[in-house]
């Protein structure tokens, strides 16, 4: 990964407050995609692109329930996967991507999810952001910090990312600002705000006391504006 940008005192003491209020607010900071191994939560990050983790979580039990390990998963009909995964969107693509990347794990790792990022990137269908995802909730390794579309908006609402569209360079920014071993948890805390609070669609500015606070910059004060 490139360099991580400079960030002040005074910008790194304000994304420290900001963390602190998120942990208020949101005290349990996990994963919402359901998996019992390492294994489980790869396969179900593969599926989460471009879908809900709500509609993942609901095609998952029947899928680990017909192939639980990579070498099952290896050797099942891509046909009876791309049924399984339908509902999740691009079916056939996200199939192909299990049935390869669990060939690479019986074949390249034993069988075993690998717990660096050079190693998992080599799995088809698992991309940085994925990577970051099982490094930090299967093996708490905190690598770096995922970048979903909440993560994405929030970060550029809260004045924590100047980047708007560049998720590698919206994850850089925050990296600089937090410390290390709260990167898996900023990308749930995040995550978890924008779902609850600050959403994609606003209809009215929300009232949430750390969008009032530390969001001056961003459309929901626009709206507030407008509505005085």
């Amino acid at each position: 990964m490139a360099k991580l940008p400079r960030k002040t005192k005074k910008q790194k003491e304000r994304a420290a407050e900001i963390l602190e209020e998120l942990y208020k607010h949101y005290p349990n900071p996990h994963c919402e995609l359901n998996h019992r191994n390492p294994f489980e939560l790869l396969v179900a990050t593969i599926l989460s692109a471009q879908c809900t983790d709500v509609r993942v979580n609901k095609v998952t039990p029947a899928l680990f329930e017909a192939y639980p390990t990579p070498q099952t998963m290896a050797e099942a009909p891509l046909e009876d996967l791309e049924e399984l995964v339908r509902t999740t969107g691009f079916y056939r693509n996200k199939a192909l991507s299990l049935k390869e990347a669990s060939k690479t794990l019986v074949e390249a790792f034993g069988s075993e999810v690998p717990q660096t990022m050079d190693e998992l990137l080599k799995l088809r269908g698992a991309a940085r952001k994925t990577a970051n995802v099982v490094l930090g909730n299967a093996f708490g390794i905190n690598e770096g910090v995922v970048v979903d579309t909440h993560v994405k908006r929030i970060s550029h609402r809260l004045g924590l990312a100047t980047e708007k569209k560049n998720t590698d360079k919206i994850e850089r920014e925050l990296m600089a600002l937090f410390p290390q071993e709260s990167w898996t948890d900023l990308s749930h805390l995040l995550i978890h705000h924008g779902r609850n609070a600050c959403k994609a669609r606003l209809s009215e500015p929300p009232e949430h006391p750390i969008c009032i606070t530390y969001g001056k910059k961003c459309e929901c004060w626009k709206m507030r504006g407008q509505k005085k």
